[in-house]
Order: C-alpha cells, then sequence, then structure tokens
C-alpha cells in the first residue's frame, strides 16, 4: 500500500510547502503538486498524473477537498466515477482509499466513509431541490402562458414566404435564407412539412 499525495497552489507566487510538509507528515510516498492552477480548472495535469500513478490498495491524500475538488459534486464523481466527471472508474471501484487531511475524512475507515455518505447525501438532496425549483418555475412560466426555449428565428409569415419562394423554384435555400437573414438549415427546418430533398 502506497500514500499518494497531491497538493495545489492557484498562483505563481502561491507556496505550497504548508501542504507538502503536512502530506509528508502524514507519511505521503510520493507527492504530485500542481503550481499555478486555479480551482475552477478542470485540466489539472499532476492530479490526473497522480490519478494515473494509484494502484489497488493506494490512498489518496490532500489537505483540504479544495485543493483537488471543484466541486462537492466533482469530489463524489472522483470516487464513485462518472463518465460525465470524467473518471469511469472512480477510486471506489478501484479500491483506492481517499484521505483528506483537514476535513478528517478516511474512507478506509468506517467513520469516514460515514462522513463521505453524509455529503453525498447532502449533495443529492440540494440537487433534488434546485430540479423541485426548476420545475415549479417552469409550471409558473405555462401558467402565464410562456414556455420556455429559443425564440423561433422565423415568424409565420417568413416561413410561408420562404415555402411560397421555394415552390415557386425561382429561387434557391442558400437564396432565401439570405433573403432572410437566417441558416440554410433553418430554412431546411421550415421547409420540412413539404419534404424537400436536400
Amino acid at each position: 500500500m502506497a500514500r499518494i499525495g497531491y497538493a495545489r497552489v492557484s498562483t505563481k507566487s502561491q507556496n505550497d510547502d504548508s501542504q507538502v510538509d503536512e502530506l509528508t507528515a502524514y507519511g505521503c510516498d510520493k507527492i504530485f503538486v500542481d503550481h499555478g492552477v486555479s480551482g475552477k480548472l478542470s485540466s489539472r495535469p499532476e492530479l490526473d498524473k497522480a490519478l494515473a500513478y494509484l494502484r489497488e490498495g493506494d490512498e489518496f491524500v490532500i489537505t483540504r477537498l479544495s485543493r483537488a475538488m471543484r466541486s462537492l459534486h466533482h469530489l463524489l464523481d472522483l470516487v464513485n466515477g462518472t463518465k460525465a466527471g470524467g473518471y469511469q472508474d472512480g477510486l471506489k471501484a478501484r479500491g483506492i482509499g481517499l484521505v483528506v487531511l483537514k476535513q478528517g475524512i478516511d474512507t478506509t475507515t468506517p467513520q469516514g466513509r460515514l462522513t463521505f455518505h453524509l455529503l453525498a447525501a447532502l449533495d443529492e438532496f440540494q440537487r433534488e431541490i434546485i430540479v423541485e425549483n426548476t420545475h415549479e418555475g417552469l409550471a409558473a412560466a405555462r401558467a402565464r402562458g410562456r414556455t420556455g426555449g429559443r425564440k423561433p428565428k422565423l415568424t409565420a409569415a417568413q416561413i410561408k414566404h420562404a415555402r411560397q419562394l421555394y415552390a415557386e423554384g425561382g429561387k434557391t435555400v442558400a437564396e432565401i435564407a439570405g433573403l432572410l437573414g437566417v441558416s440554410r438549415q433553418t430554412v431546411y427546418r421550415a421547409l420540412e412539412p413539404e419534404a424537400v430533398a436536400r
């Protein structure tokens, strides 16, 4: 079993000494450090290297969640693994423990797993509230006669005019699009009920 540490500093001038010292004191065998990388950026080369270096039975060690994760959702993706989050196989599936020194999370212990599951439950609860609020907002908008989505690029009169021009055969789709100030695809969509061959 190896302990693999990861540290990140946001700016070139920021010092990583305190993180590296804590990871070394914890007994990390190898430490990867990203310098000058913002927490908002998804591209962190050293984090990717650290994750690739880990093997079954290892521990992935960070000082604080904010050093490796952009959000709680990102943490859950990292541990549980999701294609959407960019982690096809999470730490859990690979048999790797996660240790977060400052927050007292250690998924190799029952207490650490409990803390992690509580965080996961809070994240799920937050997502459900957002979805519920979105649905309520959409229902209220529909009740007032508003529907979501993008405004149509062509009015009913413009669609009628485009069909008429096309039916007369004097204009190409590209010319009709130029006249109406839209793309050819928009004109094709307007002509679809006419079963126009593209």
